[in-house]
């Protein structure tokens, strides 16, 4: 029997499955979202290849897996990492309660299943799914690249969202371990973590830089940047209602929300790895290298008593945000 070559270039996968990929294309329903027979087929390459790798596989079975796959989910998921805006529209209006319905339930096994840890686990999601970062090859990279169509996307989301507080758990418990041996190492427990400056002579310095830095970037923010920040980490609203406050969907609050946070941790980055030179008889400070930056931003991320509303006020009470 002969065997199907997976690893080919989509062009090649195209032609060599052209007859298949137009009645999956028809059967996925992909022209409401405008996603043409090509992109589809590039959907159902990567699909094909995670499934086989690069063992020989004959024609017979490579459509067989194809015909198996919930193709229309697959096309949705596609359509959504190439950008296509109604695709997302659809997407955030039918999956959104899935995903705190999920949120909710992956945080009540903890205890920890209130309104706004439900919201900040499900919109956490939002940004890395419809790829606001980019890859090496400069092109945007969505989380849903890695979503094959095997399992129903409701499921995948799930699952995602699952790890994604597993990580989070993970950090968490790495962090607890760390004072555990502190307080084997000195006896006293909460009193040796309350004496903030045992651990790390250096600890407020860092902390005194990494103020100075945030609020230099927090203040050269766009007046609306600003006011994103301070509905969603002061008045603690919803991405939802800070759409409603800009007339603007909540996947467009969600991007430029996460372009904000990633410019302003390069920013403060970059701040930190200037020196700071001598001035009123204090001696010039060297930047900070890659591990105290980490370090410090760490140290940060703990109780650390930054006053953010302050740090977001706008500059004049006159101050509208651009449109």
């Amino acid at each position: 029997m002969p065997k199907q070559r997976l690893l080919a270039s989509p062009g090649e996968f195209l032609s060599q499955n052209a007859s298949l990929v137009r009645s999956l294309h028809a059967r996925a329903k992909c022209d409401r979202w405008g996603l043409v027979e090509q992109d589809f087929a590039e959907g159902l390459r990567r699909s094909a290849e995670k499934r086989f790798g690069g063992s020989p596989c004959s024609l017979q079975e490579v459509q067989g897996y194809l015909n198996s796959l919930h193709l229309e989910d697959l096309a949705l998921a596609r359509a959504c990492s190439l950008g296509i805006e109604p695709a997302w529209e659809f997407f955030m209006a039918h999956f959104r309660q899935d995903l705190r319905s999920a949120a909710s339930a992956i945080l009540r096994a903890s205890g920890q299943a209130d309104d706004l840890r439900v919201g900040e686990l499900a919109d956490s999601l939002y940004a890395e799914l419809y790829g606001v970062r980019t890859g090496q090859d400069g092109r945007r990279k969505s989380l849903f690249e890695y979503f094959h169509g095997r399992s129903k996307l409701s499921t995948w989301l799930r699952a995602v969202l699952a790890q994604k507080q597993v990580d989070l758990l993970r950090t968490a418990s790495k962090m607890d371990a760390l004072e555990d041996d502190q307080e084997e190492e000195a006896p006293g427990g909460t009193a040796a973590r309350a004496d903030s400056g045992a651990a790390d002579p250096k600890r407020d310095t860092y902390l005194m830089r990494i103020d100075r830095a945030l609020s230099a970037a927090l203040a050269g923010l766009a007046p609306r940047d600003r006011m994103i920040l301070a509905c969603y980490y002061v008045d603690q609203l919803t991405l939802a209602e800070i759409g409603r406050i800009l007339h603007e969907h909540e996947s467009t609050v969600s991007r430029q929300l996460d372009r904000t946070r990633r410019a302003l941790r390069e920013n403060v980055t970059l701040v930190l790895q200037q020196e700071i030179p001598a001035s009123n008889g204090r001696r010039a400070e060297p930047g900070l290298d890659a591990a105290q930056i980490e370090l410090a931003f760490e140290y940060a991320q703990q109780d650390w008593p930054f006053d953010l509303s302050a740090a977001l006020s706008p500059p004049a009470q006159n101050e509208l945000p651009e449109k």
